[in-house]
């Protein structure tokens, strides 16, 4: 994604205008270095999916629509319904986006996102299940980036929370061997909310929440996933560079302490 993306020729020019400051302590947009940008979240956006929400972080701009259809489970867990989450870069979001089958860094930011609903558990997906072995609800999870100025995790992480926690579906009965849906709705059995928090290395400095300019010249990245208990839920690492233990120590700490803002956040704005 953002982080794999080689850097311009004229990122190169700045990378040591950029470390400079931020060994100064500052940011290149004037941010301290564990200052996060603005988050605009807005539920309910898309009218015709079950659940949705558009991100604004700083300028990267997402949006997350969640679809529940019926389907078969997976062998191994008859008694879940299922989550499949997928990534798409809209070409206009940036020049290097291609239109055509997701590539790797669509497919990882997927993953990132999926890593952090599943692991926190999320959704409990044993009350999808409609009959064991047989027929539960899919959740999918569509993420579209719209304006790409850097941490894409955390802005599709956030969307898509926000598109599942206003997401809605028909209440339902089995009988006969058919579902049959009530005219009454109900929110998705939400039971954790986990957003992530990306931190990255640039020189001997960490800073939280990196803008492009900065993804372009970093050596590595971190991004922790953490629960509504201040649990860590997932971690996922990016780069080629490495942390010391006291930095990832440090990156756990803040990832923390940020992310129980922006969960008060975005279930506040739940009706």
């Amino acid at each position: 994604m953002s982080a794999t993306h080689q850097p311009t020729p004229l990122a190169k020019l700045e990378q040591k205008t950029i470390q400079e400051i931020i060994l100064k302590g500052q940011r290149i947009d004037e941010r301290g270095p564990l200052d996060y940008r603005p988050l605009t979240i807005t539920l309910g956006i898309v009218e015709k999916a079950n659940g949705s929400a558009q991100v604004y972080l700083g300028k990267t701009k997402v949006l997350a629509g969640v679809k529940i259809q019926t389907g078969t489970p997976f062998e191994d867990t008859p008694n879940e319904g299922i989550l499949t989450v997928n990534a798409e870069f809209v070409p206009l979001a940036y020049p290097t986006f291609e239109t055509g089958p997701p590539d790797e860094n669509s497919i990882e930011l997927a993953r990132v996102v999926d890593r952090g609903i599943r692991e926190s558990k999320a959704i409990d997906l044993q009350k999808l299940c409609i009959e064991p072995g047989k027929k539960v609800f899919v959740v999918f999870v569509d993420i579209y980036i719209l304006d790409h100025d850097g941490n894409l995790i955390d802005a599709a992480g956030m969307a898509a929370l926000g598109a599942l926690v206003n997401a809605k579906m028909q209440e339902f009965e089995w009988k006969n061997n058919e579902v049959r849906y009530k005219e009454t709705k109900m929110l998705l059995p939400m039971q954790n909310y986990p957003v992530p928090i990306t931190s990255v290395k640039i020189g001997n400095s960490v800073i939280v929440d990196p803008c492009l300019e900065e993804e372009q010249v970093m050596n590595c990245r971190l991004t922790v996933t953490t629960g509504k208990n201040n649990d860590v839920c997932a971690m996922q690492k990016g780069g080629l560079g490495t942390f010391t233990p006291e930095e990832i120590k440090q990156i756990i700490s803040s990832a923390i302490q940020k992310s129980k803002d922006l969960r008060e956040k975005i279930i506040s704005k739940v009706n």
